[in-house]
């Protein structure tokens, strides 16, 4: 990816985007690549962060469980783990804030370079829209959705709605392992869910992906906890 130095001066619009390209399957000979525009000048949605690689590696790892199923991505940005989900035969639909218009047309623009057939719609975590209702997906995406703790009720909120629209699904999140890991796990319990499965983001990552990314990043499946709801229910008839 290639990219200019900032030195103080408006760029033109054309000089703050670049186009990055994301390789999957072996290092010498991969299976496909995924090519994604970002702007460095604009907001965090329209950059590639490592969350976003470490997940979509795990999707083309887990291919075979994504193939044929509905998925949903959430806060998906420039939408690397949909695309892969979509590239792998999955029927995605990508989703971000309803506000952020700008970065929806950039998802919009990243199916069209990758010939991809992804669904675009704006989703604001904790509203309940017609949009919402019309979703019904087996595996729920989000990468790096963890980081601005006053957004953690709505997105927890939209995650639980998303879980019992459609029995045994599955909500996979990358996440950097802040302070704020304890403040999740109040979370899942407050809205009846359940971590199913925890990785460290590194343990999967080829190595060569893995030498040009940093950080504490944890790969979460997430289910409702369908025994802690059973056990409620019967308190509940006693």
């Amino acid at each position: 990816m290639s990219s200019e130095e900032d030195d103080g001066d408006e760029q033109p619009e054309h000089e703050m985007t670049a186009v990055s390209r994301h390789y999957f399957g072996d290092s010498e000979k991969p299976a496909f690549s995924i090519s994604i525009l970002e702007n460095m000048k604009e907001e965090y949605g329209l950059f590639v962060w490592p969350c976003s690689v470490i997940l979509a590696e795990y999707v083309w790892q887990q291919r075979l469980r994504f193939s044929g199923v509905s998925l949903v991505e959430l806060g998906a940005g420039t939408s690397l783990p949909g695309l892969v989900a979509a590239r792998v035969g999955s029927d995605v639909t990508l989703t971000d804030d309803a506000n952020r218009y700008e970065v929806l047309d950039n998802m919009r623009k990243v199916c069209d370079l990758n010939k991809l057939k992804c669904k675009v719609q704006g989703l604001t975590w904790g509203l309940w829209d017609e949009s919402l209702f019309c979703l019904n997906p087996k595996i729920i995406l989000g990468a790096d959705v963890l980081y601005d703790s006053s957004a953690f009720d709505d997105l927890f909120a939209t995650v639980t709605f998303l879980l019992q629209s459609s029995p045994g699904s599955v909500f996979i999140t990358t996440y950097h392992n802040r302070s704020g890991h304890h403040l999740i796990e109040f979370l899942m319990v407050k809205w009846g869910l359940k971590c199913v499965k925890l990785l460290d983001g590194f343990s999967f990552l080829p190595s060569y992906k893995a030498s040009r990314l940093s950080g504490n990043i944890q790969l979460a499946e997430i289910m409702l906890d369908l025994e802690d709801a059973e056990d409620n229910s019967s308190s509940g008839a006693r």
